[in-house]
């Protein structure tokens, strides 16, 4: 059944002259729920106009939308002058994990909710991280948060590593089958570094196969998106096991990931490719604006998925999968794909703070 909030919030974006915070301008720019009330970056921006602190830089094939060309960007160190007309923010700074961290528990100290797209507290133990198809239950953890904070109305509730975002959900359904081995290796766009191909002519020609801290995340996150609530704390999956490595390729947006499973309790093909089609999730059910009607599409061709072909699929925010087959030394493996800043950043930011909004943790 669909939700609808009493009223609309008055949101800021605090890194708002990066890839990801414009990405989040452009989603927020005409949302049903949500109303951009402030824009904060860094100290050498504040006091400009939005379209003067980004200009040379705005990374988007979308057009800047004209309603922040001439909002003022605020000092996002100033917690006090961007929470002062806003519900909650959404993050996403380039700074350092303890710097982000800090930043992050001053404004919920200071009673504003923040929806991070940063990676800072992704491991803290009573800090949700939510896939909302996945693991919507995990907000239950807020009250706990709020208690160690000390705030009625402050929290911190993060979306996972992008990459994450192609493959996690693929494998989700299968669960039932006892997952026990996985091995993923993603080729992931050059926009998951914030760059495009103008400002990563390195890239052109070439595969980087190193992404600092990126496997680490790729082995870790998922058990936390598949761990459980105990007492104040999420407490991680003890499984299945992850061996993850990740490359940087010549593609502008759209994670991929390859991926060979094994499981307890081996399924049919068809029995695999039924999960997937039937699967929905609370984003689904609860009617979000941003949520895709079918989550996991299944392509029957050779050659898809793709991402210049099937990135935008549901406006960016489905995962595509093709390729099932036998593997000879797992069980299945498949490809799949999702776009890494919409539903791998800003787009799961606000779907994130959708779920948070329908289940009134704004209020």
């Amino acid at each position: 059944m669909a939700v609808t909030p009493a009223r609309k919030y008055k949101v800021g974006v605090v890194g708002a002259t990066g890839m990801v915070g414009q990405r989040f301008i452009t989603l927020l720019s005409d949302h049903p729920w949500f109303t951009l009330t402030a824009l904060a970056a860094s100290a050498r921006s504040a006091g400009m106009p939005y379209a003067k602190a980004v200009e040379g830089r705005w990374l988007l094939e979308e057009p800047m939308p004209e309603a922040v060309k001439d909002m003022v960007v605020l000092d996002a160190a100033d917690v006090q002058a961007v929470t002062a007309n806003v519900d909650f923010v959404f993050c996403a700074v380039n700074m350092s994990k303890d710097e982000t961290r800090a930043l992050e528990e001053a404004y919920a100290r200071a009673e504003c909710p923040v929806v991070s797209n940063n990676s800072a507290h992704r491991a803290t133990p009573d800090v949700p991280m939510v896939v909302p198809e996945i693991n919507a239950d995990h907000i239950g953890i807020i009250p706990a948060q709020r208690r160690r904070l000390g705030t009625k109305r402050g929290f911190i509730a993060v979306k996972s590593n992008c990459s994450l975002q192609s493959y996690v959900p693929a494998l989700h359904p299968l669960r039932g089958y006892g997952i026990t081995d996985c091995l993923v290796c993603t080729y992931q766009a050059i926009s998951g570094a914030g760059k495009n191909f103008a400002t990563f002519p390195e890239i052109l020609d070439n595969v980087i196969p190193y992404i600092g801290g990126e496997e680490e995340k790729s082995e870790q996150e998922p058990l936390k998106l598949w761990g459980h609530i105990e007492g104040d704390a999420i407490v991680p999956a003890a499984g299945p096991r992850f061996t993850a490595q990740c490359l940087r390729v010549p593609v502008l947006d759209g994670h991929m990931a390859a991926v060979f499973v094994r499981f307890a309790n081996k399924p049919a093909q068809e029995q695999i490719l039924e999960a997937w089609q039937s699967f929905a999730g609370p984003a689904q059910t609860l009617g979000l604006p941003s949520a895709p009607k079918q989550f996991l599409h299944y392509f029957a061709e050779p050659d898809r998925p793709q991402p210049r072909l099937d990135r935008m699929l549901e406006n960016g925010m489905a995962v595509s999968i093709g390729r099932l087959r036998p593997d000879t030394q797992y069980d299945y493996k498949f490809v799949c794909l999702s776009h890494n800043t919409l539903r791998g950043a800003a787009g799961g930011g606000v779907l994130l703070a959708e779920l948070l909004a329908a289940k009134g943790y704004f209020d």
